[in-house]
């Protein structure tokens, strides 16, 4: 399960980082950032989004109310100092699901987020999509075209696919990279690019290489059709 964590206080952030990963075995990405906690949850599919109320460039309430305000559908968790019943309401009519006062009990955080995630609130992901005559297949992690078919490598198909769940979309080497290996990894945004290239030597074998377009000093994206 992938959770999105927005805490601007380091210390906090690190220790609810290391524990959902400790005892909820969750995927967890990590901001300090209202404005980051926003790109991050409209680049990539979370579980659940836990968002601190106080935050620099944008607070969490803000957030929810624009995310729900896009069409947003995970599971929202507030976090926040804040106690009075005014606020609660605040954060719950904003859009969150749950709120939670600091300080809390990391195993109450784990309680919440399991009985978030029990309400399933994750859009359905279709077995397969299509993009420009290449059928993606994401039980199998291969690509089609016609009676031709070939296996893609986990990172090659997390690629493509995240491509293509934000088809139309400019992503970012960082923002890929910390979706794919996540935010702590060793790697480098040197390894996006191999990836990118491999992914494009099998693209190629269907006669479909220019599927992936490269944006200079940026990042990657794909259109739903050939412009």
């Amino acid at each position: 399960m992938n959770i999105l964590l927005a805490e601007d206080d380091v210390q906090l952030g690190e220790l609810i980082c290391f524990m959902l990963k400790k005892k909820g075995g969750y995927k967890v990405d990590w901001v300090k950032e209202g404005e980051d906690a926003y790109d991050y949850a409209r680049v990539a599919h979370y579980d659940v989004l836990i968002l601190d109320w106080m935050m620099p460039n944008g607070n969490g309430v803000d957030v929810c109310r624009d995310l729900r305000r896009d069409g947003y559908s995970s599971a929202i968790l507030m976090l926040t100092a804040k106690d009075a019943v005014e606020d609660r309401i605040a954060g719950l009519d904003s859009g969150a699901d749950d709120y939670l006062v600091k300080p809390f009990e990391i195993d109450e955080l784990l309680a919440r987020i399991r009985a978030l995630t029990r309400r399933n609130y994750a859009p359905i992901i279709e077995e397969t999509v299509s993009i420009q005559g290449i059928e993606l297949n994401r039980n199998s992690q291969t690509i089609h075209k016609s009676d031709d078919s070939i296996q893609l490598s986990p990172r090659e198909f997390q690629l493509l696919d995240l491509l293509v769940q934000n088809k139309g979309q400019v992503l970012t080497r960082d923002v890929m990279l910390d979706r794919i290996w996540g935010y702590d990894t060793d790697v480098t945004t040197k390894t996006i690019d191999a990836t990118v290239k491999l992914l494009r030597k099998k693209l190629d074998m269907l006669g479909s290489q220019d599927i992936i377009q490269s944006i200079r000093g940026v990042g990657y994206k794909v259109e739903e059709f050939v412009l």
